[in-house]
């Protein structure tokens, strides 16, 4: 960054704003290891109890859940306090790396002010995200309970509903916030990232249960073998394997078992299957062979993995398709959007019938997420199938959605790839400082970061393109499978990769505990 005031960003006037804004203070020296599992685990509790806290004054019935095909993808839990989950904060990350990588903000991420000023004005878009998120969907989707309207109206005569509303939003704000001063304390007290972890924790328990849960679909109604029989995988398999005839399996049983909803057995292999296949893409790298400059025979390898960018590309391109939906809804059956000139009631951006969450038609239907192979294989194949969707689609326009899924799964994370590394110190040049001030060096170059770039230019970027590809491939041919406990399959995805992570983290932060030297090259305080 320039010397001259005048050559600042024009972020810079922000910082009166920014400094006052409530966040986690950064430790001032090293937080053992102990420490920081245990803030870990602490906030894992908290986020689980805040999934449990249902929204005061809000009624049970009416309501309608905009991102409830992104729930185990967003780490929320509906109408809870949790509801928004982390939509706003990536939400407003996308925001700014967009700008960013556009060159529309010009900020040097390298520069410690520059870089306090960014992540300053992204906490400013969080809040602002917090409010366009949850007052379209209070005002539009939430319905308050009537005992809490009659309360509100004994405050403010004839308004009470408004004002009952009104309540429901800050708690949406108080809890959403909360969120995102959680993923701060992760991120400097503990191991990893918040947002990661709550996603993880999110997609685990909805494994768990859509896998082992023994009650029956319907809890108000006892269970049979005809059209309630246990919700989870393992139970209901058991349940209808030894309450089924012979005749009864041959005559429609094992397709209810191995492909029908819930969660059928064939998404319960799915899921074991997208869980190798990512445990091993992740274990995939090319390891550049490191040398200390000042300890002869001391040697190491700086390791660039497949998945290079980790997950985060997928976590961002869930959000930005997660806003699609819950925005083409707004302007398809919010009375306050209709009127929108073009967007407004415009069946070509997606259209809705009453009381659905998901498209009918238009462009939101191609972006919206595909679930399983009950989705879109099975009505491909068969007309009954293809009747029960509910649709009016032909297996073209079925076909046509699964390949502009993918297709825009895979170059969105491609995008965000490329601007995570930038935005992250992982191009090429940090990387070459970084591993040039841990006194380290490729044998047989000369010790130069401007020769270690080089070096490192020749992997890095095409690695962050392939890592986008895989992980917006691996995200899509999940979803095509189908998981239990519509985890989808892009949640599973992103589970296992943050497991994997955490432990590799895990290792990192024992080893720096053992051995402090090593502090300096893997970046810790």
């Amino acid at each position: 960054m320039a010397e001259g005031d005048e050559d600042k960003s024009m972020l810079y006037k922000l910082k009166p704003v920014i400094d006052r804004l409530p966040a986690v203070v950064r430790p001032e020296g090293h937080v053992h290891f102990r420490t920081k599992m245990t803030w870990v685990v602490f906030i894992l509790v908290l986020y689980f109890a805040m999934t449990n806290i249902v929204i005061y004054g809000l009624s049970q019935e009416g309501g309608v859940d905009l991102f409830a095909q992104y729930r185990a993808i967003l780490a929320g839990a509906q109408f809870s306090l949790m509801h928004l989950g982390i939509g706003p904060i990536v939400t407003g990350s996308i925001i700014m790396q967009l700008f960013t990588g556009a060159k529309i903000i010009k900020l040097n991420l390298k520069n410690d002010e520059d870089k306090a000023v960014y992540q300053g004005t992204q906490k400013m878009l969080v809040l602002i995200m917090i409010v366009v998120e949850s007052v379209p969907q209070v005002y539009g989707f939430m319905v308050p309970s009537e005992k809490f309207i009659g309360g509100m109206d004994g405050v403010w005569a004839d308004h009470g509903d408004q004002l009952a509303k009104f309540v429901i939003v800050l708690q949406l704000i108080v809890g959403s916030y909360l969120v995102f001063l959680m993923d701060e304390v992760v991120s400097k007290w503990g191991i990893g990232s918040g947002i990661s972890l709550f996603i993880a924790a999110g997609v685990a328990q909805q494994i768990f249960t859509g896998s082992l849960n023994w009650h029956p679909v319907d809890n108000t109604a006892p269970i049979s073998i005809d059209d309630n029989p246990p919700a989870g995988t393992i139970p209901k398999t058991i349940y209808l394997f030894h309450h089924m005839s012979a005749s009864q399996l041959s005559g429609g049983g094992y397709e209810r078992i191995f492909l029908a909803q819930p969660n059928p057995m064939v998404a319960l292999i799915g899921t074991i299957a997208i869980f190798l296949f990512v445990a091993y893409t992740e274990s995939s790298r090319i390891e550049l062979p490191l040398a200390h400059g000042g300890a002869r025979g001391a040697r190491g390898r700086y390791p660039i993995k497949l998945i290079y960018a980790s997950n985060i590309p997928v976590i961002l391109m869930a959000a930005l398709l997660a806003n699609v939906s819950m925005f083409s809804m707004l302007f398809w059956s919010h009375p306050s959007f209709q009127n929108v000139p073009l967007l407004g009631g415009n069946w070509m951006l997606g259209y809705y019938s009453e009381g659905a969450t998901r498209p009918d038609g238009g462009l939101a239907y191609y972006l919206s997420t595909v679930n399983g192979l009950g989705d879109w294989l099975l009505p491909m194949l068969s007309n009954q199938y293809l009747d029960a969707t509910g649709l009016d689609k032909t297996r073209l326009q079925i076909g046509i959605h699964v390949i502009v899924y993918v297709i825009i799964m895979i170059l969105g994370s491609i995008l965000f790839a490329r601007f995570w590394i930038e935005t992250t110190n992982m191009g090429p040049e940090a990387v070459a400082t970084q591993i040039e001030s841990s006194g380290m060096q490729i044998p047989g170059f000369r010790r130069d970061p401007r020769v270690l770039k080089r070096v490192l230019e020749r992997y890095i970027p095409v690695v962050t393109i392939i890592s986008g590809a895989t992980v917006g491939g691996l995200a899509a041919g999940a979803d095509l499978i189908g998981t239990v406990g519509n985890a989808s399959g892009t949640g599973v995805l992103l589970a296992v990769g943050i497991m994997i992570q955490l432990y590799d983290a895990i290792g990192r932060e024992q080893m720096m505990e053992m051995h402090p030297v090593l502090r300096g090259f893997f970046g810790g305080e």
